[in-house]
């Protein structure tokens, strides 16, 4: 069987990997945290799955280089430095990195994309997203996904294309912004809404995760799909088919 290794083991995301590993039908390798051997984990796996913190990224990757061993990625708030480091390790073995390894929110994904692609630049497109309480980054790395797919659907790009606060006399919305919205509050594992607005109709997209489960066993899914691949970079699109 698969052994399956986690970075971040005693996190939220972490204990919850720990539970689908086994109804999968695969091995728990065991895990590393703050203080631990990135590399004797990696000896040990058959394949990564990192779901620590942005700042243990860059020794992770390193270990999974080292040890020539697959590595998922899933840790959010990455920075530009971070996604850098992602693709160097992908010249070296195989990295599959996301915002967010639910199954659903990757084909709602597509769906945005195609939607953007053919809706054009005349629909104002606005991401609203609601976390639990606990959450620190945002725009979460799920709404950051959804916000790519539009922006790649229509060709451009998101980091100059894209609206991350509106605070007092802000002006009229430019053409072609993408927007975003953060709520925090409560348990809420994580809800995000596409909003495609035209001109007297409106389309909505939506995801609502009910437990944070469905990230876990979408984790292992991609670990398991990963296992043996040769170095690159992929995609949670690439476990469906997308």
């Amino acid at each position: 069987m698969t052994k399956i290794g986690i970075y971040g083991s005693e996190g939220r995301m972490g204990q919850a990997i720990r539970d689908a590993i086994g109804a999968a039908g695969a091995d728990y390798a065991g895990g590393v945290d703050a203080g631990g051997d990135p590399m004797a984990l990696a000896r040990e796996a058959d394949v990564l799955v990192d779901f620590s913190v942005p700042s243990a990224l860059v020794g992770n990757l390193g270990a999974a280089v080292a040890a020539g061993k697959p590595i998922v990625v899933g840790t959010t708030g990455l920075s530009a430095d971070d996604l850098q480091n992602v693709d160097d390790a992908a010249q070296h073995v195989a990295v599959l990195q996301t915002g967010n390894t639910s199954l659903g929110v990757t084909l709602l994904s597509a769906l945005v994309k195609q939607a953007a692609a053919r809706l054009g630049p005349d629909w104002d497109i606005e991401i609203v997203e609601m976390h639990h309480r606990h959450k620190v980054d945002a725009p979460s790395g799920t709404s950051l996904l959804l916000g790519a797919a539009a922006a790649e659907g229509r060709g451009v790009d998101l980091a100059t294309h894209s609206d991350r606060g509106r605070d007092g006399l802000t002006g009229a919305r430019k053409e072609g912004q993408i927007g975003f919205a953060a709520l925090r509050g409560g348990s809420v594992a994580g809800d995000h809404m596409v909003i495609l607005a035209g001109n007297g109709e409106r389309i909505e997209l939506g995801h609502r995760a009910e437990s944070r489960a469905i990230f876990a066993q979408g984790a292992v899914r991609a670990a398991l799909w990963l296992a043996g691949k040769p170095a690159g970079r992929y995609r949670m699109a690439d476990v469906l088919g997308l």
